[in-house]
């Protein structure tokens, strides 16, 4: 029985074995009662997971975080309307973008149709020249019921001749020679802006005391002079040049901006950064810094969503604050419309932009749900690896670099990312959104290519 009981050490080799084993075990019974005599790091319970230690509650820094967010939600709608403001004063490009394509709008068209017929009818004065005409034929010695049939053509000769001149300008601003005009009366009054603005006299485009932006039609009148001309009706040779202009907004608002002109290029420039600046010192005073992030990017996106909800309800407000003069509400609108489109372009954009941040925030954060979204994400990674790995596929010294600087690649993709939006100025929710998807499908491909080092060791192993 001696065999099959507790083995008996041998000589030789088998004491000094018995005798290191003996070694081994006291050394770890030392090292085990060491550390039941050490205070606990968690509960004693090994069944719960050790616990992170709770961070001391600082309310002073919670103060300050909830209160630079909430002052950087409150300027955000500021700053996004400055700087589009800032832009369509200072770019002509951007200016040209915003105004150009009301060229195309049948009620713009149709209003600025009638108004230059209206100048041109009133410069050539048909009322007169129609009476003068039928005057002259009235003393010719007709017979009276002649003489009255004559005078009762002045009407119909007003009408035939407003609606030839009517004709004319209508085929002119239909016309791609329109486009031209447009855009260059357009680019006069951008130029002129900056002078509107500081209240210069002789400027071409002007603001008046009722807050209406107008610019000069000169060149239309003298294009659609050259087309009567042209088709016979000679008399506009003899007319001098005709002043005209076309409202391009009328709000109060323009005498105001054009008070603040100074202030209007410091916030344009300043103001979208202090935004940003308020909303990083929120994040990094804030005690649990990616749920504050998460709140950051929603209290943007809520700001920018007000702001739709405020452009909204101004356009109503400013249809309904038109004076009476106004021969066409609907182009007024129009105009609304197409001055305020960039407007909507940057808060779409701001409103992609703060639920990005609040995306990737939640997910970074250490909420369960982010906490099991990324392990189910390294847990299909690692699968891929290994599989392509056991096919002979590897990333070799590359895929190490980078599992070793995984930190560093994340820091410099997000930081490109951030100058990507940065830079993009105009914004627009396709780039916001753009720019985001190539930076996760980045930091996706690099945690893909990433080799741990510890994989080389069982190849190290084999040979």
């Amino acid at each position: 029985m001696t065999g099959q009981g507790v083995p008996q050490a041998a000589d030789g080799n088998g004491t000094d074995d018995l005798t290191a084993l003996r070694a081994r075990l006291a050394a770890l019974e030392e090292e085990n009662a060491r550390l039941r005599a050490a205070p606990p790091s968690y509960p004693p319970d090994a069944s719960v997971a050790p616990a992170v230690p709770r961070r001391r509650r600082r309310p002073g820094r919670v103060t300050a975080s909830v209160v630079l967010v909430v002052v950087a939600a409150l300027l955000a709608p500021v700053a996004v309307v400055a700087t589009w403001a800032r832009g369509l004063v200072t770019d002509t490009d951007r200016y040209l973008a915003t105004v150009a394509p009301l060229v195309d709008e049948p009620q713009i068209q149709q209003a600025v149709t009638n108004r230059v017929t209206g100048a041109i009818v009133d410069a050539i004065d048909l009322e007169r020249l129609a009476a003068d005409a039928t005057s002259a034929v009235a003393e010719l010695g007709l017979p009276p019921r002649l003489a009255t049939a004559v005078d009762s053509l002045q009407g119909p000769l007003v009408s035939a001749a407003t609606s030839f001149v009517h004709q004319a300008v209508e085929r002119l601003v239909t016309s791609d020679a329109f486009d031209a005009a447009w855009t260059e009366a357009n680019r006069t009054a951008h130029e002129q802006l900056v002078a509107v603005m500081r209240g210069d006299p002789d400027a071409i485009a002007s603001i008046n005391a009722q807050g209406t932006l107008t610019v000069d039609l000169t060149t239309v009148i003298e294009a659609v002079k050259s087309a009567l001309s042209e088709r016979g009706f000679t008399i506009v040779d003899r007319l001098p040049t005709i002043n005209a202009s076309f409202p391009l907004v009328q709000s109060a608002d323009l005498v105001r901006l054009q008070n603040a002109y100074g202030w209007l290029d410091v916030l344009g420039t300043w103001l979208p950064w202090v935004v940003v600046l308020l909303l990083a010192g929120g994040v990094l005073l804030a005690q649990h810094r990616s749920r504050a992030l998460v709140v950051a990017g929603l209290t943007l996106a809520g700001a920018m969503l007000l702001l739709g909800v405020v452009l909204t309800v101004g356009r109503t407000v400013y249809a309904n604050a038109l004076p009476p003069a106004v021969q066409r509400p609907d182009a007024a609108v129009v105009v609304y419309d197409q001055v305020v489109s960039l407007l909507r372009v940057a808060l779409r954009s701001g409103l992609v932009l703060g639920l990005v941040v609040a995306v990737v925030a939640f997910v970074s954060g250490r909420s369960a749900a982010a906490v099991g979204l990324r392990s189910s994400w390294t847990r299909s990674v690692a699968w891929l690896r290994g599989a392509g790995e056991r096919r002979g596929v590897t990333t070799g010294p590359v895929g190490v670099w980078l599992d070793e600087q995984r930190t560093f690649v994340r820091v410099v993709i997000a930081s490109g990312a951030a100058l990507a939006i940065a830079l993009g100025m105009p914004l627009t929710p396709g780039y916001v959104l753009g720019v985001a998807i190539a930076a996760v499908v980045l930091l996706a491909l690099t945690t893909v290519l990433a080799r741990p080092r510890a994989a080389e060791v069982p190849a190290a192993a084999d040979v």
